[in-house]
Protein backbone atom coordinates (compact mmCIF):
# COMPACT_ATOMS: atom_id res chain seq x y z
CA UNK A 1 0.00 0.00 0.00
CA UNK A 2 1.29 3.48 -0.87
CA UNK A 3 2.29 5.50 2.18
CA UNK A 4 0.89 9.02 1.76
CA UNK A 5 1.88 10.22 5.23
CA UNK A 6 4.51 12.98 5.37
CA UNK A 7 8.12 11.89 5.71
CA UNK A 8 8.35 14.60 8.37
CA UNK A 9 5.23 15.21 10.44
CA UNK A 10 5.57 18.99 10.18
CA UNK A 11 8.03 21.70 9.31
CA UNK A 12 10.40 22.40 12.21
CA UNK A 13 10.20 25.75 14.00
CA UNK A 14 13.56 26.69 12.52
CA UNK A 15 15.06 28.38 9.44
CA UNK A 16 14.53 27.01 5.96
CA UNK A 17 15.63 28.19 2.52
CA UNK A 18 14.11 28.17 -0.90
CA UNK A 19 15.96 25.37 -2.67
CA UNK A 20 18.00 26.13 -5.77
CA UNK A 21 19.89 23.37 -7.63
CA UNK A 22 23.20 25.25 -7.48
CA UNK A 23 23.10 24.86 -3.70
CA UNK A 24 22.51 21.09 -3.70
CA UNK A 25 26.08 20.08 -2.82
CA UNK A 26 26.37 22.75 -0.12
CA UNK A 27 23.06 21.75 1.46
CA UNK A 28 23.97 18.09 1.52
CA UNK A 29 27.45 18.70 2.95
CA UNK A 30 27.03 21.74 5.26
CA UNK A 31 23.40 22.84 5.73
CA UNK A 32 23.85 24.60 9.08
CA UNK A 33 21.47 26.04 10.31
CA UNK A 34 18.90 24.88 7.73
CA UNK A 35 16.60 21.99 8.69
CA UNK A 36 14.03 22.29 5.89
CA UNK A 37 13.76 23.47 2.30
CA UNK A 38 10.99 24.79 0.10
CA UNK A 39 10.51 24.03 -3.60
CA UNK A 40 8.25 25.56 -6.23
CA UNK A 41 5.87 22.78 -7.25
CA UNK A 42 5.87 23.69 -10.93
CA UNK A 43 9.62 23.03 -11.21
CA UNK A 44 9.15 19.37 -10.24
CA UNK A 45 6.10 18.20 -12.20
CA UNK A 46 8.17 16.35 -14.79
CA UNK A 47 8.79 12.62 -14.95
CA UNK A 48 12.49 12.19 -14.26
CA UNK A 49 15.98 13.55 -14.63
CA UNK A 50 18.45 15.19 -12.28
CA UNK A 51 15.98 17.65 -10.65
CA UNK A 52 13.77 14.85 -9.32
CA UNK A 53 16.77 12.71 -8.33
CA UNK A 54 18.18 15.59 -6.31
CA UNK A 55 14.79 16.30 -4.75
CA UNK A 56 14.46 12.67 -3.66
CA UNK A 57 17.85 12.91 -1.94
CA UNK A 58 16.92 16.17 -0.23
CA UNK A 59 13.63 14.70 0.98
CA UNK A 60 15.48 11.93 2.82
CA UNK A 61 17.40 14.50 4.86
CA UNK A 62 15.24 17.63 5.08
CA UNK A 63 11.60 18.36 5.70
CA UNK A 64 10.17 19.74 2.45
CA UNK A 65 7.58 22.45 1.89
CA UNK A 66 5.94 22.54 -1.55
CA UNK A 67 4.99 26.05 -2.64
CA UNK A 68 2.69 26.38 -5.63
CA UNK A 69 2.65 29.40 -7.93
CA UNK A 70 0.32 28.28 -10.71
CA UNK A 71 -3.01 27.04 -9.33
CA UNK A 72 -4.70 30.45 -9.61
CA UNK A 73 -6.65 29.97 -6.39
CA UNK A 74 -8.37 33.33 -6.91
CA UNK A 75 -9.20 32.83 -10.58
CA UNK A 76 -12.83 33.20 -11.66
CA UNK A 77 -12.83 29.99 -13.69
CA UNK A 78 -12.43 26.40 -12.50
CA UNK A 79 -9.06 25.07 -11.41
CA UNK A 80 -6.91 23.49 -14.13
CA UNK A 81 -7.54 19.77 -13.56
CA UNK A 82 -4.36 18.67 -15.35
CA UNK A 83 -2.29 21.00 -13.16
CA UNK A 84 -4.04 19.73 -10.03
CA UNK A 85 -3.46 16.10 -11.07
CA UNK A 86 0.25 16.70 -11.59
CA UNK A 87 0.44 18.47 -8.24
CA UNK A 88 -1.29 15.50 -6.61
CA UNK A 89 1.26 13.15 -8.18
CA UNK A 90 4.14 15.25 -6.87
CA UNK A 91 2.85 15.49 -3.32
CA UNK A 92 1.89 11.79 -3.45
CA UNK A 93 5.43 10.50 -3.90
CA UNK A 94 7.26 13.36 -2.16
CA UNK A 95 5.02 13.32 0.95
CA UNK A 96 5.93 16.91 1.91
CA UNK A 97 5.47 18.35 5.37
CA UNK A 98 3.54 21.31 3.93
CA UNK A 99 1.86 22.62 0.79
CA UNK A 100 1.03 26.29 0.17
CA UNK A 101 -0.35 28.57 -2.54
CA UNK A 102 -1.04 32.28 -3.03
CA UNK A 103 -4.12 34.42 -2.50
CA UNK A 104 -3.94 35.55 -6.12
CA UNK A 105 -5.01 34.72 -9.68
CA UNK A 106 -2.90 34.01 -12.75
CA UNK A 107 -5.29 32.61 -15.39
CA UNK A 108 -7.88 34.09 -17.74
CA UNK A 109 -9.73 31.54 -19.82
CA UNK A 110 -7.10 29.36 -21.44
CA UNK A 111 -4.36 31.95 -20.91
CA UNK A 112 -1.77 31.66 -18.12
CA UNK A 113 -0.26 34.95 -16.95
CA UNK A 114 3.22 34.71 -15.47
CA UNK A 115 2.33 36.81 -12.44
CA UNK A 116 0.45 36.62 -9.14
CA UNK A 117 -2.32 39.19 -9.52
CA UNK A 118 -4.36 40.75 -6.69
CA UNK A 119 -8.03 40.22 -5.89
CA UNK A 120 -10.86 42.45 -4.71
CA UNK A 121 -11.99 41.28 -1.29
CA UNK A 122 -15.71 40.74 -1.88
CA UNK A 123 -18.21 38.04 -0.91
CA UNK A 124 -18.13 36.70 -4.46
CA UNK A 125 -14.34 36.41 -4.41
CA UNK A 126 -14.53 34.80 -0.97
CA UNK A 127 -16.89 32.10 -2.25
CA UNK A 128 -14.62 31.37 -5.21
CA UNK A 129 -11.42 31.17 -3.16
CA UNK A 130 -13.02 28.93 -0.53
CA UNK A 131 -14.42 26.57 -3.15
CA UNK A 132 -11.00 26.27 -4.80
CA UNK A 133 -9.25 25.64 -1.50
CA UNK A 134 -11.79 22.93 -0.63
CA UNK A 135 -11.11 21.31 -4.00
CA UNK A 136 -7.33 21.41 -3.54
CA UNK A 137 -7.41 20.04 0.00
CA UNK A 138 -9.73 17.20 -1.06
CA UNK A 139 -7.58 16.33 -4.08
CA UNK A 140 -4.29 16.35 -2.17
CA UNK A 141 -5.63 14.84 1.04
CA UNK A 142 -3.82 17.43 3.12
CA UNK A 143 -4.35 20.85 4.65
CA UNK A 144 -2.93 23.67 2.56
CA UNK A 145 -1.58 27.06 3.61
CA UNK A 146 -2.62 30.29 1.89
CA UNK A 147 -0.13 33.16 1.49
CA UNK A 148 -1.01 36.85 1.85
CA UNK A 149 -0.09 38.89 -1.25
CA UNK A 150 2.15 41.90 -1.76
CA UNK A 151 -0.11 44.79 -2.80
CA UNK A 152 0.47 47.85 -4.93
CA UNK A 153 -3.11 49.14 -5.05
CA UNK A 154 -6.44 48.73 -3.27
CA UNK A 155 -9.75 47.84 -4.94
CA UNK A 156 -12.66 50.25 -4.46
CA UNK A 157 -15.14 47.35 -4.55
CA UNK A 158 -13.50 45.49 -1.63
CA UNK A 159 -15.90 45.02 1.29
CA UNK A 160 -13.48 43.09 3.51
CA UNK A 161 -10.10 44.09 4.85
CA UNK A 162 -7.36 41.59 4.07
CA UNK A 163 -6.92 40.15 7.55
CA UNK A 164 -10.67 39.66 7.98
CA UNK A 165 -10.88 38.07 4.53
CA UNK A 166 -8.12 35.60 5.42
CA UNK A 167 -9.68 34.81 8.79
CA UNK A 168 -13.00 34.00 7.10
CA UNK A 169 -11.26 31.72 4.59
CA UNK A 170 -9.65 29.83 7.48
CA UNK A 171 -13.01 29.54 9.26
CA UNK A 172 -14.80 28.20 6.18
CA UNK A 173 -12.17 25.83 4.80
CA UNK A 174 -9.98 24.82 7.73
CA UNK A 175 -6.86 25.78 5.74
CA UNK A 176 -3.81 27.27 7.39
CA UNK A 177 -1.92 30.44 6.51
CA UNK A 178 1.52 31.25 5.22
CA UNK A 179 2.40 34.67 6.61
CA UNK A 180 4.83 36.48 4.32
CA UNK A 181 6.26 39.22 6.52
CA UNK A 182 8.04 40.87 3.60
CA UNK A 183 4.71 41.08 1.76
CA UNK A 184 3.15 42.71 4.82
CA UNK A 185 5.90 45.33 4.92
CA UNK A 186 5.61 45.98 1.17
CA UNK A 187 1.82 46.31 1.25
CA UNK A 188 1.84 48.51 4.35
CA UNK A 189 4.42 50.86 2.80
CA UNK A 190 2.66 51.03 -0.56
CA UNK A 191 -0.85 51.48 0.83
CA UNK A 192 0.03 53.61 3.86
CA UNK A 193 -0.90 51.55 6.89
CA UNK A 194 0.95 50.14 9.90
CA UNK A 195 2.62 46.75 9.34
CA UNK A 196 2.48 46.11 13.09
CA UNK A 197 -1.24 46.89 13.06
CA UNK A 198 -1.71 44.37 10.25
CA UNK A 199 0.10 41.70 12.29
CA UNK A 200 -2.03 42.56 15.34
CA UNK A 201 -5.20 41.92 13.30
CA UNK A 202 -3.92 38.82 11.49
CA UNK A 203 -5.32 35.34 12.43
CA UNK A 204 -1.98 34.27 13.87
CA UNK A 205 -3.25 30.98 15.32
CA UNK A 206 -3.58 29.66 11.75
CA UNK A 207 0.03 30.42 10.73
CA UNK A 208 1.94 27.30 9.72
CA UNK A 209 4.87 28.98 7.99
CA UNK A 210 6.47 32.44 7.77
CA UNK A 211 8.41 33.91 4.84
CA UNK A 212 10.96 36.71 4.66
CA UNK A 213 12.66 37.95 1.51
CA UNK A 214 14.17 40.90 -0.25
CA UNK A 215 12.46 43.74 -2.09
CA UNK A 216 13.36 46.61 -4.42
CA UNK A 217 12.76 50.26 -3.55
CA UNK A 218 11.30 52.75 -6.01
CA UNK A 219 8.97 55.76 -6.01
CA UNK A 220 5.56 56.19 -7.63
CA UNK A 221 4.49 59.02 -9.94
CA UNK A 222 3.86 61.26 -6.91
CA UNK A 223 7.26 60.63 -5.34
CA UNK A 224 5.93 58.34 -2.61
CA UNK A 225 7.85 55.16 -1.67
CA UNK A 226 6.98 52.13 -3.79
CA UNK A 227 8.31 48.71 -2.81
CA UNK A 228 8.46 45.79 -5.26
CA UNK A 229 8.47 42.15 -4.14
CA UNK A 230 11.55 40.97 -6.04
CA UNK A 231 13.10 38.17 -3.94
CA UNK A 232 16.41 39.30 -5.37
CA UNK A 233 18.15 41.01 -2.45
CA UNK A 234 19.02 40.37 1.20
CA UNK A 235 16.19 40.74 3.69
CA UNK A 236 15.91 44.43 4.71
CA UNK A 237 16.41 45.43 8.35
CA UNK A 238 12.78 46.64 8.81
CA UNK A 239 11.56 43.22 7.66
CA UNK A 240 13.80 41.48 10.21
CA UNK A 241 12.33 43.80 12.86
CA UNK A 242 8.79 42.97 11.74
CA UNK A 243 9.66 39.27 11.91
CA UNK A 244 10.78 39.72 15.52
CA UNK A 245 7.54 41.56 16.29
CA UNK A 246 5.54 38.74 14.70
CA UNK A 247 7.37 35.89 16.42
CA UNK A 248 6.91 37.57 19.79
CA UNK A 249 3.17 37.09 19.20
CA UNK A 250 3.13 33.68 17.51
CA UNK A 251 5.95 31.90 19.30
CA UNK A 252 8.37 29.80 17.21
CA UNK A 253 7.34 29.05 13.64
CA UNK A 254 9.11 27.70 10.53
CA UNK A 255 10.79 30.73 8.90
CA UNK A 256 11.80 30.60 5.24
CA UNK A 257 14.36 32.86 3.58
CA UNK A 258 13.21 33.38 -0.04
CA UNK A 259 15.70 34.33 -2.75
CA UNK A 260 14.51 33.62 -6.30
CA UNK A 261 16.28 36.20 -8.48
CA UNK A 262 19.99 37.04 -8.65
CA UNK A 263 20.50 34.06 -6.34
CA UNK A 264 23.77 34.38 -4.39
CA UNK A 265 26.37 31.77 -3.57
CA UNK A 266 25.50 29.50 -0.65
CA UNK A 267 27.45 31.40 2.06
CA UNK A 268 25.34 34.54 1.58
CA UNK A 269 22.05 32.64 1.70
CA UNK A 270 23.33 30.67 4.67
CA UNK A 271 24.12 33.94 6.47
CA UNK A 272 20.49 35.05 6.10
CA UNK A 273 19.36 31.66 7.43
CA UNK A 274 21.63 32.14 10.45
CA UNK A 275 20.13 35.56 11.04
CA UNK A 276 16.68 33.96 10.97
CA UNK A 277 17.92 31.48 13.58
CA UNK A 278 19.09 34.38 15.74
CA UNK A 279 15.65 36.02 15.50
CA UNK A 280 13.97 32.73 16.41
CA UNK A 281 16.22 31.99 19.38
CA UNK A 282 14.68 34.38 21.95
CA UNK A 283 11.17 33.00 21.40
CA UNK A 284 12.06 29.32 21.75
Amino acid sequence: MLDNSPRFERLPDAPGVGYKPQHFTDLMSDPDPVTWVEIHAENYMGSGGRPLAQLRSLAERFAVSVHGVGLSIGGEGPLDQDHLARLKDLTGWLRPASFSEHLAWSTHGAEFLNDLLPLPYTNQTLDTVCAHIDEVQTALGMRMLLENPSSYLAFEESTWDETGFLAEIVRRTGCGLLLDVNNVFISATNLGYSPQGYIDAYPLDAVGEIHVGGHDEDTDDHGAPLLIDSHGKPVADPVWSLLSYTLAKTGPRPVLVEWDNDVPEWPELQADARRAADVLQPVK
